[in-house]
């Protein structure tokens, strides 16, 4: 096989790691001057890793929550309020790519997040026995967002929105941790799905480390207390299933 059949059967796997871990300067450094020790392009691949890691982790992540609820076909232990606070949190985001014609490829895994929260607050209503409640819940949502997005809106609220989303999804966390609490059990939260946010979490605290370089910047800070929340449901999760395995054991 000589050198250009070689380059033409490399070439999908080279399109593939240009297009998402590596610019073209580091490809060559690593598979054609074969210099793996290129400090400054594994920072660029490790950074970009990262980045395609929270893409993948957000979008995928509340998948697992909502597979547990429909399977079990209950929503017992999944705060509402959590939920709201969620869907609040990727509401501001959302509606700023609306208002500014971004294109939709630019955004979509935050429509995707949107459509995922207000179909898991459906359900926990539905499963309440108050699918009345549930679809009123949607409607009323569709016209906030036709509101927000309307020229009705004074311009300061969605930046206002934006802001107070990092402090939405810890406020969430919190409450969901505190429901785990109260109740003694984590109910139908996924773990899986937990896990995802975690570990979304740490990525986004690395991406704001990249950006500031500061630990004791507002991002940084308030990306750090939404891992050590996301670690918290997590530990509760694994330590409430095992209590309830032991308590079957006896």
């Amino acid at each position: 096989m000589d050198t250009s059949e070689v380059e033409e059967l490399l070439s999908p796997t080279k399109e593939f790691l240009l297009t998402y871990f590596l610019p073209e300067k580091c490809y060559n450094y690593f598979f054609v001057d074969l210099n793996f020790l290129h400090v400054p392009c594994w920072k660029i691949v490790l950074s970009k890793t990262v980045g395609v890691w929270i893409i993948l982790g957000t979008v995928m992540a509340q998948l697992p929550q909502l597979w547990k609820v429909l399977r079990a076909r209950s929503a017992s232990g999944i705060s509402w309020w959590s939920v709201l606070l969620q869907v609040y949190a990727i509401t501001g985001p959302v509606v700023y790519c609306i208002t500014n014609n971004f294109p939709l490829e630019a955004w979509s895994e935050r429509l995707f997040m949107f459509m995922q929260g207000l179909a898991m607050g459906f359900l926990i209503q539905h499963y309440s026995g108050n699918t009345l409640k549930g679809i009123v819940f949607l409607l009323a949502y569709g016209g906030v967002m036709l509101l927000l997005t309307s020229p009705l809106v004074p311009e300061h609220v969605i930046p206002a929105m934006q802001a107070s989303s990092m402090l939405a999804v810890v406020a969430s966390r919190v409450i969901q941790a505190g429901t785990n609490y109260y109740h003694g059990n984590t109910g139908q939260l996924s773990a899986l799905s937990v896990f995802l946010v975690f570990t979304g979490s740490l990525a986004l605290i690395f991406t704001s480390l990249q950006e500031t370089g500061d630990w004791s910047s507002v991002s940084t800070v308030t990306h750090v207390v939404a891992a050590c929340l996301s670690c918290l449901l997590l530990t509760q999760v694994v330590c409430y299933r095992n209590s309830r395995t032991k308590d079957k054991t006896e």
